[in-house]
């Protein structure tokens, strides 16, 4: 998988441009605050319909713009199509084939990416959220109805909360509206608990053995999810329906109390061992760095394992924080299989053959400049 030609019109600071890509290795060079990473974020959004920096899709419109055009030339599977997103103050629309796509479920996963930048260094040391955030863009790529399931639980989350706030301030009594919504809740709640196991499994087995790999076989790397009630990976969805729906009876007077929900998907954790220690207590950094790394390229091979292409990966300003081993095994990694964009400042200091063979683009107040 690549994209061949990528356009943008009122984005950010890009006025107009158009550029076309080398299918193995492209490195985005310039100055902080010139651009290379909105081309990033570009390429980002064009996968995903929305931003990893920010949750304000208006912040993307070019200032005095009234809208922002991003499009792309993707080669999948021996395959080309183009992806349009457009976004504007009233909201955005996501084109695939040139047929306007009702629901973003449909859309998502037609180019499938994997983003390390610096703030990924967090993954592990960060917070639950960042994880969570984590599993969710990578499951809703390879299985787009999870962005569905995971969309209505977050909708009805919030009525949810809403009402038990007016019930702990006694602006209502409806208990009755309360279990009506936890029931809704749950029905989602249940399929989002079993893909997020199901893909734990698959992840923690490709990450170890490239942990093992950085380490030089001396770590072993462990994932394990980590609920808020008592269920684990060998549940069937059924089995973990009947305990959220037994955990949310005996809670419910606390919940009321509280005026929250206290347990469900967006409460879980994800907690990283290193030789059976957890490594976001008791890990060094390089051990944090390690598992971040790790986890970025599980991902790649498992979603060639899902899709029997590979994904296309975005190294934005992440090279200079890795040492010169990690830097080589990441290229080596990648090298021939992966169309990689690599944001710098320069790439004085690295020094790896894949970096030699590469496309190399001059980023200069939002242009490209020869």
């Amino acid at each position: 998988m690549y994209i061949q030609q990528l356009s943008l019109n009122h984005y950010r600071n890009y006025d107009h441009l158009s550029v076309q890509f080398d299918d193995k290795i492209n490195v985005i060079i310039g100055e902080n605050a010139q651009g290379k990473t909105n081309l990033m974020e570009a390429i980002y959004v064009l996968g995903f319909s929305k931003s990893h920096r920010t949750t304000k899709d208006k912040e993307i419109i070019q200032w005095e713009q009234n809208y922002a055009k991003i499009e792309g030339s993707v080669f999948k599977r021996k395959q080309q199509f183009p992806l349009e997103i457009q976004i504007t103050n009233k909201g955005k629309k996501a084109k695939l084939n040139h047929l306007e796509q009702k629901r973003l479920s449909d859309y998502i996963g037609a180019l499938n990416i994997v983003m390390f930048a610096p703030e990924d260094l967090n993954l592990v040391k960060g917070s639950p959220q960042i994880r969570r955030r984590f599993i969710d863009m990578e499951i809703g790529q390879i299985q787009p109805i999870y962005i569905y399931h995971l969309g209505q639980y977050v909708k009805i989350l919030k009525q949810r909360n809403h009402l038990l706030k007016q019930l702990q301030k006694r602006k209502s009594n409806d208990l009755t509206m309360l279990r009506v919504l936890t029931e809704q809740m749950m029905e989602h709640a249940a399929i989002i608990l079993e893909k997020r196991f199901m893909f734990m499994k698959r992840l923690r087995t490709w990450a170890n053995e490239i942990h093992r790999g950085i380490s030089r076989g001396i770590e072993d790397l462990d994932l394990q999810y980590a609920p808020t009630i008592d269920v684990s990976e060998t549940d069937e969805k059924g089995k973990i329906g009947t305990i959220l729906r037994e955990s949310f009876e005996r809670l419910e007077t606390k919940e009321v109390e509280r005026g929250t929900t206290l347990i469900g998907p967006h409460r879980d954790d994800l907690v990283f061992y290193v030789n059976k220690k957890n490594v976001q207590t008791f890990g060094s950094q390089g051990q944090q760095r390690t598992t971040a790394l790790s986890l970025k390229l599980a991902e790649i091979e498992l979603i060639y394992q899902e899709i029997n292409d590979y994904p296309i990966l975005l190294l934005d300003d992440v090279l200079s924080e890795l040492d010169d081993f990690r830097q080589s095994h990441l290229l080596d990694t990648i090298e021939g299989k992966v169309q990689t964009f690599v944001s710098t400042t320069s790439v004085d200091g690295i020094h790896h053959q894949t970096l030699e063979k590469a496309e190399i683009f001059r980023i200069d107040n939002g242009k490209i400049i020869e």
